[in-house]
């Protein structure tokens, strides 16, 4: 426990700086959270979700994995991203990746990791999915940067083809899904294009007609 004690001191320290510029500052953040964000993105411990945007507790949802995944068949996932587009109503849902990142590059090796190797799975198959356009660079940091933002981008897809989005964008709910990039070495965001807004924008084979 005395191992934590800093944490508990910094604790301390953070309450009285958030109290000295607004005294009511915890009472005003505990009654309720109004987001207008959900931020999927990576466990990596340099990559601070609401720090990276500004945002104060209760601005920002925030789900994360290693290598900010988003697979169809998890119910973590899938259970963040209901709540937060069905009850919380968000607005915006950002997926965002970071070059750098130790899942995608572990995914471009063949060493055997462990339980993880399953979940990297998934990073393999965008890998595969691409590899003509991947394999052509033939700097491996360049490689490795573009998977970064290939991987993101198809996460970006698997939460469009939900059926928790398409149900919001068909009850006309107001919803956007976009993919981003974070540069570790500036701390700058990269918006990569990459927005979803509204079924017509999928591939007829995802769509799914709501009665």
């Amino acid at each position: 426990m005395r191992d934590l004690k800093i944490l508990f001191e910094n604790n301390q320290k953070w309450v009285e700086k958030k109290t000295s510029e607004h005294l009511d500052y915890f009472k005003h953040r505990s009654e309720q959270q109004d987001p207008l964000y959900l931020w999927i993105g990576c466990s990596d411990s340099r990559v601070p979700a609401n720090e990276i945007v500004g945002l104060e507790p209760g601005e920002l949802f925030v789900c994360r994995n290693v290598a900010n995944l988003f697979p169809h068949t998890d119910f973590n996932c899938l259970s963040v991203l209901e709540y937060a587009v069905s009850i919380l109503r968000v607005k915006h849902v950002i997926v965002c990746g970071h070059y750098g990142c130790g899942g995608v590059k572990a995914a471009m090796e063949d060493n055997h990791l462990g339980l993880v190797d399953n979940w990297l799975r998934h990073i393999r198959d965008v890998y595969a999915l691409h590899r003509s356009e991947l394999d052509a660079l033939d700097d491996l940091k360049a490689r490795y940067r573009r998977l970064v933002e290939l991987n993101t981008l198809q996460q970006v897809l698997n939460i469009c083809h939900t059926t928790i989005v398409q149900e919001a964008w068909a009850r006309k709910q107001k919803l956007a899904v976009h993919g981003w990039v974070y540069n570790l070495e500036t701390g700058k965001l990269h918006d990569l294009n990459c927005c979803y807004s509204a079924g017509e924008q999928l591939e007829s084979i995802y769509k799914i007609k709501m009665g």
